[in-house]
């Protein structure tokens, strides 16, 4: 019973960090832009790639960046907070074509989703986390069915998105665009946030060594 329990948690610790919902906005040029069979492709393609990425990390823990990269941790966060911030900082001023002209080529989609907006910080101390609980191939069930349920309902706002804009074409792009700008403000929150946690980290570390 106390093993379901811990298990749950996991789950539902990287769900929430992953949030369809909020990746839903990110991918809001996708979502116009392509059609559900494309759409799908790609989310499979990034989910195969960050899901391998995560189940690394739960294996390996943080002595990948430690003693393999040589890196701290709080570096990386400082680093995916930096990123988020440029991409919030762009997304103030140009709305959803901020994130499009980011993505370069097609076939490079499924790579600029998976980084930044599902391999970063939050989800790689998750996946960790999660490693350090259940061990490598249990983590892979976790890791791999949490990244399955939140793409498929990512897919079913793709599908609801096109059902409403058939008949609603001139309101659902306005309603993207007011959107797309709000959600800058909910990035930009996020990348500060990331920045201070990373940053935090960094100075616990330094007055550890002194």
């Amino acid at each position: 019973m106390l093993n379901d329990q811990v298990l749950l948690q996991s789950f539902t610790l990287f769900f929430a960090l992953l949030n369809p919902f909020l990746l839903s906005i990110y991918l809001l040029d996708l979502i116009s832009d392509l059609d559900t069979r494309t759409f799908y492709r790609v989310l499979v393609r990034a989910s195969l790639i960050s899901g391998s990425v995560f189940w690394l990390f739960a294996w390996g823990g943080e002595a990948i960046f430690t003693q393999y990269l040589q890196v701290r941790f709080a570096s990386f966060q400082l680093f995916g907070g930096v990123i988020f911030l440029l991409i919030g900082v762009r997304f103030v001023f140009s709305g959803v074509d901020a994130i499009r002209s980011t993505r370069g080529a097609p076939e490079h989609l499924a790579g600029s989703i998976a980084m930044p907006f599902l391999i970063g910080p939050g989800t790689v101390s998750a996946a960790v986390v999660i490693g350090s609980r259940h061990g490598a191939p249990l983590s892979g069930l976790v890791i791999f069915g949490t990244l399955a349920l939140t793409m498929t309902l990512v897919v079913a706002l793709k599908v609801a998105h096109d059902y409403v804009k058939e008949r609603n074409a001139r309101l659902i792009d306005r309603y993207m665009e007011v959107v797309g700008r709000i959600s800058a403000l909910l990035i930009g929150t996020i990348a500060i946030e990331m920045i201070m946690v990373g940053g935090g980290s960094w100075l616990r570390t330094i007055t550890a060594q002194q």
